[in-house]
């Protein structure tokens, strides 16, 4: 790719690039969030046709301005939200085979259903994916769609298969089957380009790196010259300091009481105390049941048995309006789908959890009280945006997740809950977020903290509960455990 540059209004998401790789290799494509990393993919895979300059391949000048233009050059992306890539009423097989039918459509009467899953089926086992061409895609883990997606890019002539933070939804275990995967693909001279902010994964797989900052080139390296606190200044822009604020020593009384909680599915027999000014951690790997968790306590999932205390008070968690009105938030895993407004603008977001506040008479929304406040978080939060009215869905991921955790600051809320709340996030932003955090537990807040990234909850919590198959299985004080013993703990060891 050569000199691309693309714009949006009010801002240059590109400015002259130039990216180079080759088949057969794993190219790690790394930057902060906003730096332009996934915009330039968008281009490579033909989603942006307004962008300047010019793409070569094998030698030769190639027009992609579409994504038919992209998958004809056997360029194939998987995205980050794999549930927007997949038709879910419809089997895996007919997902994995959609394109060629698909293709196959004009030129056949009959679509021969048999013959989609058996070949399906084919690329499965090649793959090593044990999952039923049968089977819809609603009914799938999201780690299990990954893997479907996949399999689909592999359906066609793939020649260079874009991965978009391909690890965050994966446990340990089905992160190092997406590896033997791209190992494969890379033996079948398919080039890899991959997007991600966990640089220990790229130093395990990837052979090249290119980093950007601020919509440009920074650097074109060689994985093995560099070392992450390398790669970290350049995508800075400057030496990160200490990640993690210092702990609150002042905790208070309990202030949020959890007990023997089961919801109706996954959760079983739940017990859990918070106190005033304390970040309580929910560790467990994918599946243990912390998002499950979560939002029984938001009142989104039916709790079946339990009992639930604030400040000494019951609560009645029949839905997420009882759950805020009784003074609880919630910052979902899932942020684009559940935590913010992606088509409004930022200040509506930021205003969406107390919309009381800016309202006059007759319920008229105060449009100048919201601007000032919308401002006043924009500044203090650290919120990249041309202005207040930009539209969330155009801002990059760790800023559209500082609006996710921000709605709630004017809320005011006594309990914080943190679903993965640094997922897809890079290292600068996670700074951001975890002073917003300890800030929070400065105010006396009880927060809780859910993250199958054991360091993080090492890094900022004073306590740990580790999930394991809905149960709680081991409560520790943080100073005095670490992340091996946590992690034995999240797989069922004793």
């Amino acid at each position: 790719m050569k000199d691309i540059s693309i714009e949006f209004p009010g801002v240059k998401a590109l400015d002259s690039v130039n990216f180079m790789m080759k088949a057969g290799t794993a190219h790690a494509l790394i930057g902060a969030n906003g730096a332009g990393k996934s915009t330039l993919m968008k281009v490579l895979s033909g989603a942006y046709a307004h962008y300047t300059g010019c793409i070569i391949i094998d030698g030769k000048k190639t027009e992609i301005r579409t994504p038919k233009d992209a998958q004809e050059n056997g360029i194939q992306i998987v995205h980050q939200e794999v549930d927007t890539a997949l038709i879910p009423y419809l089997t895996v097989g007919e997902n994995i085979m959609l394109t060629r039918t698909v293709n196959d459509m004009g030129k056949k009467q009959f679509i021969k259903w048999a013959e989609i899953h058996k070949q399906a089926a084919t690329i499965l086992k090649s793959l090593n994916i044990r999952v039923s061409t049968k089977k819809l895609v609603s009914e799938l883990s999201l780690a299990e769609k990954q893997m479907v997606l996949i399999a689909r890019t592999v359906s066609t002539d793939c020649k260079f298969l874009i991965l978009d933070e391909p690890t965050a939804p994966l446990s340990h275990s089905e992160t190092k089957e997406l590896f033997r995967i791209v190992r494969e693909l890379k033996d079948k001279n398919v080039g890899i380009i991959f997007i991600s902010h966990r640089l220990p994964e790229i130093f395990e797989i990837c052979d090249e790196m290119t980093i950007m900052r601020n919509g440009k080139l920074v650097s074109h390296e060689f994985v093995a010259q560099l070392t992450p606190n390398k790669v970290v200044e350049l995508m800075l822009g400057r030496e990160l300091q200490e990640q993690f604020p210092q702990k609150s020593v002042q905790v208070g009384g309990v202030l949020f009481e959890v007990n023997a909680l089961c919801d109706a599915g996954k959760l079983r027999d739940i017990s859990m105390t918070v106190h005033k000014g304390e970040i309580v951690g929910i560790a467990g790997l994918v599946g243990a049941g912390k998002t499950e968790l979560c939002k029984a306590l938001f009142g989104e999932s039916r709790i079946k048995t339990g009992i639930v205390k604030l400040d000494g008070k019951v609560l009645s968690l029949t839905d997420p309006y009882q759950a805020v009105k009784q003074g609880i938030a919630l910052v979902p895993e899932e942020r684009r789908k559940e935590g913010i407004l992606v088509k409004e603008s930022v200040a509506t977001n930021l205003t969406s959890a107390n919309l009381g506040a800016f309202t006059k008479a007759f319920s008229f929304l105060n449009r100048k009280a919201e601007k000032q406040k919308a401002l006043e978080l924009i500044d203090s939060l650290g919120i990249k945006t041309p202005s207040e009215e930009a539209i969330v869905q155009n801002l990059s991921g760790g800023n559209q997740q500082k609006i996710a955790i921000g709605k709630w600051l004017i809320a005011d809320a006594d309990v914080y809950i943190f679903d993965e709340p640094t997922k897809g996030v890079d290292v600068g932003a996670k700074k951001d977020i975890f002073e917003l955090i300890s800030g929070l537990a400065r105010r006396g807040k009880a927060i809780i903290y859910a993250s199958s990234e054991l360091a993080e909850i090492i890094g900022i919590t004073n306590r740990v509960y580790v999930l394991y198959d809905g149960q709680v299985v081991k409560e520790v004080e943080t100073n005095v455990t670490n992340e091996e013993e946590l992690l034995i703990y999240s797989t069922g060891g004793k």
